[in-house]
């Protein structure tokens, strides 16, 4: 598969693109806050990948502030912005030749006494934007979601997607806290557009470097291949070390590199981090 890295942790300049490439990783995804995607230039950014020979593969519709966009919202006129402000986006992105993006189906919390009607609020959404999406030459994949968020198990995100036939999946492997990956991949692996790699605990969301979790990687990375997922391998984790983890240094995009190639030679990485809970 591509190595690909998440913007998520850097800032993507020339510079950024520069070493990306020197280092073996060939693909991106855009991902930053509401204001910095607000602002970004995707012609310049694309002229970076260009440059270096990086494809800018999806592009993260923001998520948060939860009061500004929220597809799942109660409040009709929320949703209807969230649609527009995201169809502006999918504009400017698509005009660039992007043609992947990544949404999340709510926020949170979100009470059990409103779970069926932000369900029903986040599929209606989500099938607007999707064909929304298709008028721009674009697909719209929904990421699975931890905790209480909606699409927090396979059979929620499948019924998420179940309304439009044109929506496709962002697989987040840490963010599953209910149910096995492999038991995943049986109920929605045909429907992966995309993914997001990173380790956890299986407690909550950590976003650590794959082998400083609990994560089989050798059991996902050959249940992936199963259900003939080979697109790209993208890490969505930052290069300095979160909370709640301690290493000596922070990630190098080479680290990203020698991780993926350890995992595609059928081997379990080592751990570059310590766990500090």
């Amino acid at each position: 598969m591509k190595i690909g890295l998440s913007t998520c942790g850097f800032t993507p300049d020339e510079e950024a693109f520069k070493n990306l490439a020197a280092a073996g990783i060939h693909a991106v995804e855009l991902s930053m806050e509401k204001g910095y995607m607000d602002a970004l230039d995707f012609s310049a950014v694309k002229n970076y990948a260009d440059t270096y020979g990086v494809e800018i593969w999806s592009c993260h519709l923001p998520f948060y502030p939860f009061e500004a966009v929220e597809l799942s919202a109660l409040d009709a006129g929320l949703r209807e912005r969230t649609l527009s402000y995201y169809e502006n986006l999918i504009a400017k992105a698509s005009a660039v030749g992007i043609t992947r993006f990544v949404a999340h189906p709510s926020g949170e919390p979100i009470p059990d006494t409103e779970r069926k009607e932000r369900l029903n609020c986040a599929k209606e959404s989500l099938a607007r934007l999707a064909d929304i999406a298709y008028t721009y030459g674009a697909t719209i994949a929904v990421e699975d979601l931890p905790r209480s968020c909606l699409g927090n198990t396979a059979e929620e995100l499948a019924e998420l997607i179940s309304a439009n036939d044109k929506l496709r999946v962002c697989f987040d492997v840490n963010h599953l806290l209910q149910g096995t990956h492999i038991d995943f991949l049986k109920t929605v692996g045909h429907r992966i557009l995309t993914v997001h790699i990173s380790d956890y605990d299986f407690k909550d969301e950590k976003h650590w470097l794959p082998g400083e979790g609990d994560i089989d990687w050798q059991e996902l990375y050959q249940g992936l291949l199963a259900v003939d997922y080979d697109a790209v391998w993208m890490y969505e984790l930052g290069q300095k070390p979160p909370r709640h983890l301690h290493r000596d240094r922070d990630l190098t995009f080479a680290d990203y590199v020698e991780n993926a190639k350890t995992i595609f030679a059928g081997d379990h990485p080592k751990p570059l981090g310590q766990r500090l809970v």
